[in-house]
């Protein structure tokens, strides 16, 4: 038997190539065809070709019809049936996947130890909507969602140069992806820790003022209190800090739609956001520093910038993010809400 799809809304035309009007009628496989991984390269991954280029083909999505989707390259330890996945790609790509050496070594660093041979499955994930917003298969809230079979290698990750935050109150560093003497991390601060950057393999200390690194200078004060991107140029001698607090907002948080929002902590290890916390029955939605120019709302396993509000019941929720696209104005990512 054949499904059919039918378009009701101009909206939604881009999404299927072979639609022409208005109205029009799809028909969708029963069984649609998943896609599939054809060839992995070797992922014997060094610093010394952090700038190279790798490939990952694919076979796209098969529906019976030309459909847009948004795809999920994910990676777990071999047998764990990615229980503790860690997403190192998402986007249009299909066929073909590219991405630099340092892109996929710093994402498989989440889940796989540094400087050792790890065997890890892989997969890709294909998510399809045909519209949003009705509750149907399909839509925003019940996705079509095909996966690869899995496809299982020997990877080998390298680990990170690193400058140590010291006297910031809690254990932090920032890594350098291309081991170029550039650093950059997430850090948490406060304006009463003024703190150093210490190199563990060279014992230099670098204090500063004002975005001027110096060594063996006096300690840094930040910027304000929270979580910030802070980078460093050993070579160049200089830092940035730049507020990057990311919350929840929305009417099932404590200040609703208004401002502060429920910060969330990120954790390094994971390269995600969570927090524990209360909620009324309401909605809720993801956002930066406490603006709307950076925002991810739509479902757990698609979220988008300008995405659809999140529905939550009254309780309390550990909810946890993964942002796949930091870039304002695309930001996307994938969250797990959990009521405790």
């Amino acid at each position: 038997m054949k499904k059919y799809i039918y378009l009701a809304f101009i909206g939604l035309i881009g999404l299927f190539a072979s639609c022409e009007k208005e109205g029009s009628k799809v028909e969708m496989f029963d069984n649609p065809i998943a896609p599939t991984i054809k060839t992995l390269p070797d992922l014997t991954l060094l610093r010394a070709n952090a700038t190279d280029t790798l490939k990952i083909v694919g076979t796209p999505l098969n529906p019976g019809f030309v459909a847009s989707a948004t795809y999920y390259l994910e990676a777990c330890p071999s047998g764990d049936g990615f229980e503790n996945k860690v997403i190192v790609y998402s986007g249009v790509q299909d066929t073909a996947i590219i991405m630099t050496v340092s892109d996929i070594n710093g994402a498989l660093l989440k889940k796989f130890t540094a400087d050792a041979v790890s065997s890890a499955d892989f997969r890709i994930r294909a998510v399809m909507l045909v519209d949003a917003g009705t509750g149907a298969w399909g839509t925003s809230t019940d996705p079509m969602v095909y996966t690869s079979e899995d496809s299982t290698v020997d990877i080998t990750t390298y680990g990170l140069p690193r400058l140590d935050l010291l006297n910031s109150g809690i254990t932090q560093k920032i890594e350098s992806a291309l081991g170029d003497g550039k650093y950059k991390g997430f850090v948490k601060l406060n304006t009463a820790n003024l703190f150093t950057l210490k190199n563990p393999d060279t014992n230099i200390e670098y204090g500063g003022s004002a975005g001027t690194l110096v060594v063996s200078g006096s300690a840094i004060t930040p910027d304000g209190n929270g979580w910030y991107r802070l980078s460093a140029d050993i070579t160049a001698l200089t830092y940035n800090m730049e507020a990057y607090m990311i919350g929840l907002v929305g009417s099932a948080t404590p200040n609703g739609w208004g401002s502060p929002d429920s910060k969330m902590d990120y954790d390094a290890q994971s390269g995600t956001w969570s927090i524990t916390t209360d909620l009324v029955a309401g909605e809720i939605k993801f956002r930066k520093n406490d603006g709307w120019s950076w925002n991810l709302g739509g479902t757990a396993d698609k979220l988008e910038h300008n995405g659809a509000n999140i529905p939550v019941t009254a309780g309390n929720y550990t909810i946890t993010l993964t942002i796949t696209n930091e870039t304002a104005g695309s930001e996307a990512g994938t969250c797990t809400i959990v009521k405790n």
